[in-house]
């Protein structure tokens, strides 16, 4: 897992980029040849803090670019594509997982779970996160919903979840959302040293590696962009949404890169969905509901009527400086395609500028897309 020590940035971005695309997980397959258990979150929020308490390696479950051949009959065609290549890569043996968590985001993915547990032999459960975000009662209903999730992790690693043992984690967590904090920080404020595909991969290693050894990496990745020497262009600022479940593949967003700095998306925000600390001390069950419900970002599939999701987009924009938005959805993705057409509206009346796109995990060829980015740039660029 170490191999990305002492490599030059072109290098490290390279073998990050070669690792998160990797249909063969071969951290993961590390771990468990050391004996290690593994706990699958499947999108968006997963508190990856209390599988890391019992011992175990939580991996982000992302789906895959690969022919869905096992999986693909378990499931409807009208389906989104990540649903299908998520179940493919465990039933054949790429991702080896000890435990498979989801979440009810959408009608499809509410029953990942019993797919999940009628293909496979490892367990697989449910993290019902609240609903309701603003009742008085969504912060110790979520810390008792991780208690109940939390004995089947227990149960699966063989090792109790303490209080000290899940501070500890947390503490350690916080170290690596400050520097994901960092990271989009730097893509805010100067995005012609971070090209949004190269901060993907960083974020992406997030769901594959043990938290110590990722935030090693991240340290050294962020100590070499500090010293790229880059040119600033004239190039477009955009914010980038659609990216919160099913991830666009990497050479869409090199092609984005090549018009456009995005300074700021919901790429991966699973990964770095709380925005601040969780406190360290105290409860840290509590902690965790808490930050969840009121120190978190948003997406899409977010249920909380302080965050209505137009004015978070306008308000990302704004405090980004981007000039434009990217609005996209994954093809057959119901929320997201549903919200394109509330964001299209927003933005009309705020006087913004978007474009409007779709994507697949598993598209390739993007002459189409980079001719009509550059035309949509210029215009804005030099109107």
């Amino acid at each position: 897992m170490s191999q990305w020590k002492n490599l030059p940035l072109s290098d490290l971005l390279i073998w990050a980029r070669e690792l998160a695309e990797d249909l063969e997980f071969p951290t993961v397959h590390q771990w468990k040849a050391g004996g290690g258990k593994v706990l699958g979150h499947f999108q968006v929020y997963f508190p990856e803090e209390i599988a890391h308490a019992a011992g175990m390696l939580p991996v982000k479950v992302r789906g895959a670019q690969l022919e869905p051949r096992q999986a693909g009959s378990r499931f409807g065609s009208y389906l989104c594509s990540i649903l299908k290549t998520s179940l493919e890569v465990a039933m054949t043996g790429r991702l080896p997982l000890d435990m498979f968590v989801t979440h009810p985001i959408c009608d499809s993915a509410r029953n990942l779970a019993g797919i999940f547990g009628r293909n496979l032999a490892f367990p697989s459960q449910i993290l019902y996160l609240p609903q309701n975000a603003n009742s008085a009662f969504a912060a110790e209903y979520l810390a008792e919903e991780y208690h109940r999730l939390s004995e089947d992790v227990s149960r699966i690693s063989g090792q109790p979840i303490s209080d000290q043992a899940l501070r500890d984690s947390i503490r350690l967590y916080n170290q690596s959302r400050r520097l994901l904090r960092s990271l989009y920080q730097l893509k805010r404020e100067e995005p012609w040293r971070l090209a949004v595909d190269e901060a993907y991969v960083l974020v992406a290693l997030s769901g594959l590696l043990p938290r110590r050894e990722y935030i090693e990496l991240l340290e050294y990745a962020m100590d070499l962009l500090a010293q790229r020497q880059a040119t600033r262009r004239d190039m477009l600022r955009v914010v980038w949404d659609g990216g919160f479940c099913e991830q666009p593949p990497i050479d869409m967003l090199r092609v984005v890169a090549r018009s456009c700095y995005v300074v700021d998306d919901d790429l991966l925000i699973g990964q770095r969905y709380l925005l601040e600390d969780v406190p360290e001390d105290g409860d840290p069950w509590m902690a965790l509901a808490e930050s969840y419900l009121h120190r978190s970002n948003w997406c899409a599939v977010q249920h909380d009527l302080r965050k209505p999701k137009e004015a978070m987009l306008l308000d990302r924009i704004r405090k980004s400086g981007a000039q434009a938005a990217i609005i996209t959805a994954a093809k057959m993705c119901e929320p997201g395609l549903d919200e394109q057409v509330a964001y299209s509206k927003a933005l009309d009346e705020a006087g913004i500028a978007y474009f409007i796109s779709e994507f697949e995990e598993q598209m390739s060829g993007f002459e189409g897309l980079q001719i009509q980015l550059e035309t949509f740039a210029e215009n804005l660029l030099f109107d």
